[in-house]
């Protein structure tokens, strides 16, 4: 079926049907219907966030490399606090799980024991990670810690291994826990009919742990189903 398009009553156009989604936006370019996205909270909020991690990785610790932090202040950044918690502890928790097993990996990896291939010992820390997260309830996690893992094994060299990945499972913590905290003192719409606050962020806090819990164990059945196994 090909693309098909239809005007609304304020003129908008809607497209519907099964051609790909480029073909329309372009379509749609080339017809001189293209919005640019206008700027939301998520945009703007992201960039205050990166600002303060930046500014406070500039002048409070020097020298030091913003890079993870940045990443995390994004991930943490959502529509609602209880989003920017999930994407945040996501990326902390994956942070944490692939930087403790690359350490050992790390140096199986480089120097590999009993005569088995280099390959072997990087695909068994892989592995690892992957378990890890599972049996954390944190499936979700799996991506980043699989980042942090590879980015460690083939970009930093031995002896910067261990403090290197220390640091960066900090920092993460770290840039997650600003946006958050920015999240606390300027909350969303939704935050704020919630009653978000630094009086209540606790109470928010373990709310979007258990909802997170919840999300990854729907993730969990999603999984079992399209590959067939029984919960």
């Amino acid at each position: 079926m090909g693309v098909q398009e239809k005007e609304d009553v304020q003129g908008k156009s809607t497209v519907t049907g099964g051609a790909p989604v480029e073909a329309a936006r372009s379509e749609a370019v080339s017809s001189g219907r293209f919005r640019f996205p206008r700027v939301t909270d998520r945009v703007w909020r992201s960039a205050l966030v990166v600002l303060v991690t930046a500014l406070l990785y500039e002048y409070l610790f020097q020298n030091r490399n913003p890079c993870f932090a940045l990443i995390g202040a994004v991930y943490g950044v959502g529509s609602q606090f209880e989003e920017g918690f999930h994407n945040g502890f996501n990326r902390f928790l994956g942070t944490f799980v692939g930087g403790l097993m690359v350490i050992p990996f790390y140096t199986l990896y480089t120097h590999p024991l009993f005569g088995l291939p280099d390959w072997f010992f990087m695909v068994l820390g892989l592995c690892l990670v992957l378990l890890c997260n599972l049996a954390l309830g944190a499936d979700s996690a799996i991506q980043p810690g699989t980042v942090v893992y590879f980015v460690v094994m083939f970009t930093v060299g031995q002896e910067r291994v261990v403090p290197y990945t220390i640091a960066r499972i900090i920092d993460t913590g770290v840039g997650v826990l600003i946006a958050l905290l920015v999240t606390t003192v300027l909350p969303t719409k939704r935050d704020r009919e919630n009653g978000l606050s630094f009086r209540s962020v606790g109470r928010h806090t373990g709310l979007a742990f258990r909802s997170y819990l919840h999300k990854n164990k729907k993730f969990r059945e999603q999984e079992h189903e399209n590959f067939g196994k029984k919960k």
